[in-house]
């Protein structure tokens, strides 16, 4: 019988829905299973059993009714609880307790689901990382700024978590643990109550062990169209093969595992063809770092001010930079991204997704970093859906992943075609 932290969030959610199981149940083996492993992994900066078990006893008592009827989920820690503390990884919050929760947050505990408890971030989901580590190999980082949540459900801690993507905060660290990692077209999800750092690329995403338990989770909290997962085998995609300009940036494994994705892809029944990106697309890279920096300058401007002496060095000199930045450079920037938003919608126009890297490669060793998020910054500023599925190891042993992304709006398509490509890989 399969342990019961090892389930999906759908099957799990079917089998307590059923009778079958309870949430206490559920909830209790994601403890064991925290207890036993996270004095190495360190996904949690915060989780009180006692309190998760209650919360499954009043689903269980009431009848786990709605989607996510008592499945455990975990919030990553620039995500307001109004019951556990939201520190965002800075000494300036260390204990703050909001009065309120993040609309995701109300929404999972309106849905039937348990707030698991608060997973590591980097500092305000910026660069500087905390103290988690990969679980396929503790001497390596699992990407960041989401850490915590991908770690967690990565080694079956729980089975859903909510991670937010600014540059590569989603996609990157659930390709180098070896999930599933959704960042939803962006604006999907509500962000009242998320710790903002960049107010027009901040983008609440999903991390699971499969593309139907992200879908659900999204839709749980957003209402967006849960896509028909039943039919996914049926219709071969029509997937465009985008190497993007910073291929040479790719790892030799990742370069073959795309190309290699591709030829299965294709030979399954899928139509590829090659997709190249306008030359100016290469200048969206350094645009969004402008952009994120920018912005973060402005809504971290109370820490800035106040406490300074408590940012991280690297953070502090990132925000006074950005701070006396000219005004016409990130409306220049902005500009252009919205040109490239309407190109890309064209380019996407009869095809159901892109496929391209997650990563530049395998997860780095050490975690005095979280990797590159070359391969996601792209993406995120253009706002459009992304989705990793694991997809195969590197030379060290470590996961790698295979993105796709789709056009603005259209998740269900990308979602359907990450799937179909998932069980076609399998």
């Amino acid at each position: 019988m399969t342990e019961l932290n090892r389930l999906t969030a759908t099957e799990a959610a079917r089998q307590i829905a059923a009778g079958n199981i309870t949430s206490e149940q559920l909830v209790r083996a994601c403890l064991d299973r925290i207890a036993a492993r996270d004095g190495e992994v360190r996904a949690w900066v915060h989780c009180d059993p006692d309190a998760a078990i209650a919360q499954a006893r009043a689903i269980d008592r009431a009848g786990a009714t709605g989607m996510l009827a008592g499945v455990p989920v975990a919030f990553k820690d620039v995500i307001d609880t109004a019951d556990m503390p939201s520190q965002y990884n800075s000494p300036i919050y260390s204990g703050h307790r909001p009065r309120t929760d993040a609309a995701c947050a109300a929404l999972v505990r309106n849905t039937g689901g348990v707030v698991l408890g608060k997973t590591v971030t980097t500092e305000f989901a910026s660069r500087v990382p905390g103290p988690t580590r990969n679980p396929h190999n503790l001497a390596h980082t699992p990407g960041g700024s989401s850490s915590g949540s991908a770690a967690a459900v990565a080694d079956f801690m729980a089975p859903l978590a909510f991670g937010t993507q600014t540059g590569g905060s989603t996609i990157r660290p659930a390709a180098y643990c070896g999930i599933v990692g959704y960042k939803p077209s962006f604006g999907t999800i509500n962000r009242a109550g998320l710790k903002a750092l960049a107010e027009s690329l901040d983008t609440i995403g999903a991390l699971a062990r499969g593309v139907e338990d992200c879908a659900l989770l999204v839709h749980a909290v957003s209402a967006r169209v849960m896509p028909d997962f039943g039919a996914a085998p049926l219709h071969a995609p029509r997937i465009g093969l985008c190497r993007t300009s910073r291929w040479g940036d790719a790892s030799p494994d990742t370069q073959a595992l795309i190309e290699s994705t591709a030829a299965v892809l294709s030979r399954k029944g899928a139509a590829v063809r090659e997709i190249d990106l306008p030359r100016d697309f290469d200048r969206l890279y350094e645009e969004q770092m402008l952009i994120m920096n920018f912005e973060a300058a402005r809504g971290l401007a109370w820490e800035r001010f106040t406490h300074p002496e408590l940012l991280s060095d690297h953070l502090r000199q990132t925000l006074a930079a950005a701070a006396a930045m000219p005004r016409e450079k990130y409306d220049e920037a902005m500009r252009h991204a919205h040109a490239c938003r309407q190109v890309i919608t064209e380019l996407l126009a009869d095809l159901d997704a892109l496929l391209t890297p997650s990563a530049p490669g395998e997860a780095p060793a050490g975690i005095e970093s979280t990797g590159s998020s070359l391969f996601n910054r792209n993406w995120t500023l253009l706002g459009v859906p992304c989705v990793t599925i694991p997809a195969g190891r590197g030379m060290d042993g470590l996961p790698l992943g295979v993105q796709f992304v789709g056009a603005y709006d259209e998740d269900e398509r990308v979602l359907l075609c990450a799937e179909w490509a998932r069980r076609t890989l399998a």
